[in-house]
């Protein structure tokens, strides 16, 4: 037994949930915290763990704010319900509770596209998942939720595995709700929108995405998924133009 915590958040993931449930069974506390599921998202979260809550959504940092508080453990591990634990990174994590040198690890991110898993020598984005709970906080972002570690944080080799994206529509759909969220953001921080910027922002994105990260070693897939990429920071100025034009 892994002395750990899980928590995960979710709503309506019965495609996926199982497979991120299966990959933690092993591990000391699994926390559910569901947002109003209508599927079997809960009947099969059931079969793995008792520790299911309900609460209505907060936002993804105050959520999983919420979540991570309902933990038990010295050390918590976040995953998504589309998610997966690999084997490595357990070993991993094992090791590192066992040594406890460090606060937390810095994870390498890699998403299955168009049905496949990236080329393992792009450049994967990265998150910290697996951390002391007292040394984690989230701020206080509307999207692209972030832990901040007071501590000592260590790079690791494993990967978590993500099967959100399972095709171009969900693709889309999470580009149009998330640059909403994002530009909803940065103008409540009365943040400006710039011509220049809008000009610019997505041929300098796709640069980002095909070249600097190397999604051209993922052959049509990477070039696909870096256009979409550079249109997601596109729609994110336009739309924070759109709301200064509003207000």
């Amino acid at each position: 037994m892994i002395k750990a915590s899980v928590y995960i958040i979710c709503k309506d993931e019965e495609k996926h949930i199982k497979r991120v449930l299966e990959s933690v069974k092993d591990f000391d506390e699994i926390i559910v915290v569901d947002s109003g599921s209508t599927d079997k998202t809960l009947e099969i979260a059931k079969n793995y763990t008792n520790k299911i809550f309900h609460q209505e959504w907060l936002g993804f940092s105050k959520q999983k704010q919420y979540a991570k508080n309902l933990c038990s453990n010295k050390w918590v591990l976040n995953l998504d319900a589309d998610e997966e634990l690999t084997i490595e990174l357990k070993k991993e994590i094992q090791d590192t509770i066992s040594q406890d040198q460090i606060d937390g690890l810095d994870i390498k991110i890699s998403s299955m596209y168009l049905g496949k898993f990236n080329n393992k020598k792009s450049k994967f984005n990265r998150r910290v998942r697996f951390f002391k709970k007292e040394k984690g906080n989230y701020e206080d972002k509307l999207v692209h939720e972030s832990i901040k570690i007071d501590g000592k944080i260590k790079n690791a080799s494993g990967f978590i595995y993500d099967y959100g994206i399972v095709d171009l529509s969900t693709h889309l759909l999470k580009i149009n709700n998330y640059s909403s969220l994002r530009a909803k953001e940065k103008n409540n921080k009365n943040k400006k929108s710039s011509l220049i910027k809008l000009i610019l922002v997505m041929p300098l994105a796709f640069i980002k995405s095909y070249i600097l990260k190397r999604n051209f070693l993922n052959g049509r897939r990477g070039f696909i998924s870096s256009t979409n990429n550079a249109y997601y920071a596109f729609l994110k100025e336009s739309k924070l133009y759109e709301l200064e034009e509003k207000r």
